[in-house]
């Protein structure tokens, strides 16, 4: 958490200075998984949709975990092909569900093998107070993971946890806009 109040005190996301000492409270009063959702469910209370998705957008989970080198080779030996051709090559090389949209988006399906999922099927949820909040979350790794394979910019448009309320193992939606 220490990461993401990083990231809210830079100016350019106007998190208020009143807000900020909320969020420093809660890493200096809690520690560990208690921190984390007492962070994320002041994150739900206190700051507005589009505020998480910019936040999350820089650190959001699951970025930076090793495979980088992966991705940013597929990005350079795939670097001279369309952007389509790309997608459709990254899907069949790391297995992951996304369809380039007419409307210059990504929707991503998705359902992460830890976190979330791990716990779902025997009852036990360790976050949020929302699970919007905790995808919102998940978003910003999946965009963090398209970025770096794709060399493209993207940013969060939207997170569909609807698929959840059938069965609470389905698949999540993600849409990202295409920004460079």
């Amino acid at each position: 958490m220490n990461t993401m109040l990083k990231i809210m005190r830079m100016r350019k996301n106007e998190i208020p200075v009143d807000i900020l000492l909320l969020f420093e409270d809660i890493v200096r009063t809690y520690k560990g998984a208690e921190c984390e959702e007492k962070f994320i469910k002041a994150m739900e209370e206190h700051l507005t949709k589009e505020q998480r998705f910019r936040l999350y957008e820089q650190n959001g989970s699951c970025s930076g975990t090793g495979h980088d080198k992966e991705r940013k080779a597929f990005a350079h030996e795939h670097a001279d092909k369309p952007l389509a051709e790309r997608l459709e090559l990254f899907k069949r090389t790391f297995g992951r569900t996304a369809v380039l949209n007419d409307d210059n988006t990504i929707t991503v399906t998705f359902a992460c093998k830890h976190g979330y999922y791990k716990h779902a099927p025997k009852g036990m949820f360790r976050f949020p107070a929302s699970i919007e909040t905790y995808f919102e979350r998940c978003a910003g790794g999946r965009l963090y993971e398209y970025q770096k394979a794709l060399g493209i910019r993207l940013r969060i448009k939207s997170v569909d946890v609807s698929p959840l309320s059938e069965n609470i193992v389905n698949p999540v939606v993600f849409t990202f806009d295409i920004v460079g």
